[in-house]
């Protein structure tokens, strides 16, 4: 006859599953509720994309800034050679080298900032929490950095605007004229400005731990 087999046993059987067991003890046991998101401010996010373009418009200037470095050292090497070659000088082209050394410099410091290569008590700073060294920038932007800019930008721009109108010559026999290097300098705290407002956003939003 057929052979009988017996049901497996519910008791030892590791593959089938006690569905008779009673379950108060998985109800009894604590939900985990998913932690809700932090909720995000729409201003700081505006302002987030904001600073975003700031930091696009001064990595422009950085890459600007590498052409001035170029032009700088070839006409700084042309003026050598051809003064030690043929004995003729010009402070044209010793002008425009400082010119040129003050557009590195003025127009570079938002970049510089940006990029977090600027100075820094570093061996006070490394021994800092992220977030207190936070702090400290935006005590730093909000009390020096600002103000500084906006009061150089008020005493600069007249000059600049009083040698463009009466087209002042440099002293100097073939010097250049005046008011491009008196642009370099409330262009160049400008954007040391406008830079500053940036990373003053990003301190905020790192604080809020909208930004690692």
């Amino acid at each position: 006859g057929e052979k009988e087999t017996s049901a497996p046993n519910r008791a030892t059987s590791p593959y089938i599953s006690d569905c008779s067991r009673p379950t108060a003890d998985l109800a009894a046991a604590p939900r985990i509720e998913p932690r809700p998101p932090r909720p995000r401010s729409t201003a700081l996010d505006a302002l987030l994309k904001l600073s975003a373009g700031v930091d696009a418009f001064s990595n422009l200037i950085g890459k600007l800034i590498r052409w001035l470095v170029l032009a700088s050292v070839l006409i700084s090497a042309a003026n050598a050679i051809i003064r030690k070659a043929f004995n003729i000088s010009s402070n044209g082209f010793l002008e425009i080298q400082w010119y040129l050394f003050a557009g590195v410099f003025l127009l570079g410091s938002g970049f510089a900032f940006m990029r977090n290569v600027h100075v820094r008590i570093d061996f006070i700073a490394g021994k800092l929490s992220k977030r207190t060294n936070a702090i400290i920038d935006i005590l730093g932007i909000v009390v020096f950095i600002v103000p500084l800019c906006l009061i150089m930008v008020w005493l600069s721009w007249p000059l600049f605007t009083n040698a463009l109108a009466t087209g002042e010559m440099s002293q100097n026999a073939g010097g250049l004229i005046r008011w491009p290097a008196y642009l370099l300098m409330p262009l160049g705290f400008g954007l040391l400005f406008i830079q500053a407002l940036s990373e003053l956003i990003k301190r905020i939003a790192f604080l809020q731990g909208l930004r690692d």
